[in-house]
């Protein structure tokens, strides 16, 4: 066999290897290293590409595309520091459990440590951030070699789809020449396909567990993030079951579609009257459940870390449980339907679960009618949350938006679904994510973002050039890193504008023009409304809110003695 017809065996042979294991997407950066590889990709029916000029933004945008789509997504670069630009996405995806699968096309073994152009050390180059990596070995005629290729695709994806769930790395050395032949039959892949199992609890550990949840009288059950198909039907049903309420992050998506007979138990505004002391110190929990990571709430986590509940639950189907606050007492290596399944005998007094549905109610309703002086960003955001239409997808930034996500997002019988990039907490890469989800679910999509967020990934817009996109980008721009102004050092003036606030004097026009995207700027509740109101003229469209960083720091701390002023008059 020739060089030529031995290399497109070698990368037809991944190609559909990757195919049998379930790919469906791959996102592609030009290279020349990865050149035979990229035209297999490419020319592969089953498998629908993505161009992305930069890597880092390209990273990111196939987060989004696994995340959303809940299918490992393949990465190819080329060899060199294209690589390097993945590794914040690789650690995002290593945090919130994403199945990324990352294919860096290297240069020849010779040609590795020599001084070489385009050669760094990509073998572990993405360091503890990685579940499994291999490096490939060159193209050669040998079944050996064949075989060996197909089962560490298998291998590698099986690693990536395992809980934890995560990237994997597949380094790819190719030597010259790198054209392949389009015409050439497709290979016989041997190894079939992949399948799973998941763990599950056995009947007498679910027998345990019952007995733990019947000896509950003040249970409270923490939802944090689910991945989109999450069964909330079954999580209702179950806590209906148990009359226990139910604290709901807002990337729980369980504050949406919320069934008429559950609705006193969905606790959507926890984190404003959490900060209640007179409440909190009334409503401490003897047992607590736990499934998906620990939510947003600082409020919640200090609320759960100083009262310490005797019997604390975390269901997670990883053995690597997540348990930042360090006061898990029981592990359930299972899945949440399978804790969900399991029936119970005695229902908790309503006492417990009218305290916190009767706190919920006073915050929800002081939050919907707090009116400040000024616009702030507070005012945008459940002006923006109120003109969403059910069947669209909201993507947050971290920082402020998430946060005033979870104040304002309130229980709906719309479907509204809410993602976010929770894994490492960064603000890079948020517009590319964004834009991965809106590829994977093709729903009408918004993005809220802020300013300092949207300049760290303006790259990501580039991808809306290569194909269709249909996301709505609301910028909140107050001139600098908002959510410093909530943290101790903006207490002290010495430095803080130049080290933390970081104003930068930019608007967001001329990058809207340059991609020929829609452009609004508005600065007030009015003209938002307004905007939004208006039809969409192009794919994608920016609207960039404009607020006063000291303002919405005094608007939130305005709200929040609103709340527990009026939590204090009724009793708590």
């Amino acid at each position: 066999m020739d060089n030529r017809r031995t290399l497109t065996n070698h990368v037809r042979r991944m190609a559909e290897s990757l195919v049998r294991m379930g790919v469906i997407h791959a996102v592609i950066s030009p290279g020349s290293r990865s050149t035979p590889l990229a035209y297999a990709l490419a020319s592969t029916e089953q498998i629908e590409t993505h161009l992305h000029v930069d890597e880092r933004s390209a990273g990111f945008f196939a987060l989004g595309l696994a995340k959303a789509a809940q299918v490992p997504v393949v990465l190819l670069c080329t060899s060199g520091t294209a690589a390097s630009n993945y590794h914040p996405a690789v650690t995002e995806a290593f945090y919130a459990r994403v199945p990324l699968i990352v294919i860096t096309a290297d240069r020849p073994h010779e040609l590795r440590d020599v001084g070489a152009p385009q050669a760094i050390r990509q073998m572990g180059l993405f360091g503890p951030h990685i579940k499994y990596d291999v490096d490939l070995p060159i193209p050669e005629d040998s079944a050996a070699v064949d075989d060996y290729l197909e089962r560490q695709i298998a291998r590698s994806i099986g690693m990536a789809v395992t809980e934890p769930k995560g990237p994997v790395h597949l380094n790819a050395p190719f030597r010259e020449p790198l054209l392949i032949d389009f015409e050439q039959e497709l290979p016989s892949v041997t190894f079939s396909e992949r399948i799973g199992g998941q763990a599950s609890l056995s009947t007498e550990q679910k027998e345990q567990v019952g007995e733990l949840m019947c000896s509950a009288t003040r249970g409270l059950l923490v939802m944090g993030e689910c991945n989109p198909g999450f069964d909330k039907t079954k999580l209702w049903a179950f806590a209906e079951r148990m009359n226990w309420p139910v604290v709901c992050d807002p990337l729980s998506n369980l504050r949406s579609e919320v069934p008429e007979s559950s609705r006193h138990l969905c606790i959507d505004s926890y984190d404003a009257f959490l900060k209640n002391e007179s409440f909190a110190a009334q409503a401490g929990p003897d047992t607590v459940i736990r499934m998906g990571p620990q939510p947003v709430s600082k409020p919640l986590t200090l609320f759960l870390k100083k009262f310490r509940p005797q019997t604390v639950i975390v269901v997670d189907e990883s053995p690597i449980f997540r348990d930042p606050l360090g006061i898990a007492t029981h592990h359930l290596q299972a899945s949440v339907m399978d804790v969900l399944s399991i029936e119970t005998s005695t229902l908790q007094e309503t006492a417990y679960t009218d305290l916190w549905s009767k706190a919920n109610g006073i915050a929800a309703m002081m939050t919907e009618s707090y009116r400040s002086g000024e616009v702030h960003e507070g005012d945008y955001v459940r002006t923006l949350l109120a003109s969403l239409p059910s069947g669209s997808d909201l993507i947050s930034g971290s920082s402020m938006p998430i946060r005033d996500l979870d104040t304002y997002f309130r229980k709906t019988d719309r479907d509204i679904a809410i993602f976010s990039n929770r894994g490492a907490n960064g603000i890079d890469g948020v517009v590319s994510t964004a834009l991965g989800i809106q590829t994977a679910r093709k729903r009408p999509s918004w993005l809220l973002i802020g300013d300092l967020s949207f300049m760290h990934d303006v790259n990501g817009l580039l991808i809306s050039r290569m194909q269709t996109m249909d996301l709505t980008i609301i910028v909140s721009n107050n001139d600098g890193g908002g959510i410093f102004s909530y943290l101790p050092q903006a207490s002290i003036p010495n430095h803080f504008e130049q080290l933390f606030g970081t104003p930068t004097g930019l608007s967001f026009a001329p990058l809207a023009e340059m991609y020929g995207i829609q452009y609004d700027s508005v600065s007030s509740i009015e003209q938002l409304e307004a905007r939004l109101a208006e039809e969409k003229t192009a794919p994608l469209r920016i609207i960039e809110m404009i607020s006063v960083r000291d303002r919405n720091v005094l608007a939130h701390r305005e709200l929040w003695s609103a709340i527990g002023e009026e939590l204090d008059r009724n009793g708590f």
